[in-house]
């Protein structure tokens, strides 16, 4: 397989994998986001202490990140169908990518607003602030910087997902290599996805860890 064959494979699927990693880390960052704050904010010493309603929540994050994401895309294709009407092609994947992402991208929420001093927190108390504005000025604005590196550690994750949604019918750099790569035994194209990969990767991650530190040094 020449270059003049490649690359007219290889845009269509670079798009494809950034349609789907784009979706679901938009889904992602809100959905995680609510819930990483629930995780705090109802916690037994959190700003609303509800500790049942905390721990079943926890174990239903629990139970989202111990599935191997090939293992969740199988068990909830009758809910994709439901959302999305197919289970298959780039639009449906977005669904099990954001179901297998935002448990992950939730516990990274939760760490870094647990690691906002408690005294931020007592003095905001102190003023009079409701649960809603200490949440929304103090913990959120504190944490920012560590929800930014939390955030690029899960877009990475979603890139490594979306590559294996190629293999069941998701589109994208996985199924170009899985199709083109693996069954038609072209070594070159896997190694170019393999190497585009990377480099997508790499320059995600730059961008922000330099926006963490931007964001940390305010």
């Amino acid at each position: 397989m020449t270059w003049d064959e490649i690359l007219p494979l290889l845009w269509p699927a670079t798009a494809e994998t950034a349609q789907m990693v784009a979706w679901s880390t938009l889904f992602t960052a809100l959905l995680g986001l609510l819930l990483g704050v629930a995780l705090v904010v109802f916690d037994r010493d959190g700003l609303r202490p509800l500790p049942a309603f905390k721990s079943g929540l926890g174990f239903v994050v629990n139970i989202g990140r111990s599935l191997p994401f090939i293992v969740l895309m199988i068990a909830i294709i009758p809910f994709t169908r439901l959302v999305v009407g197919t289970s298959v092609g780039t639009g449906a994947f977005v669904v099990p990518l954001t179901v297998g992402a935002v448990p992950f991208y939730a516990r990274l929420v939760e760490t870094a607003l647990r690691e906002v001093g408690a005294d931020v927190v007592q003095a905001a108390q102190a003023m009079g602030a409701s649960r809603t504005t200490i949440v929304r000025k103090v913990l959120l604005p504190e944490a920012l910087p560590g929800l930014v590196a939390g955030l690029t550690v899960t877009v990475v994750a979603l890139i490594g997902y979306s590559a294996m949604a190629g293999t069941l019918g998701g589109g994208g750099l996985g199924d170009l290599a899985v199709r083109y790569g693996y069954q038609r035994f072209e070594t070159l194209l896997m190694i170019v996805t393999v190497v585009l990969l990377i480099v997508i990767v790499q320059l995600l991650q730059s961008l922000g860890d330099r926006i963490a530190r931007r964001l940390s040094h305010k």
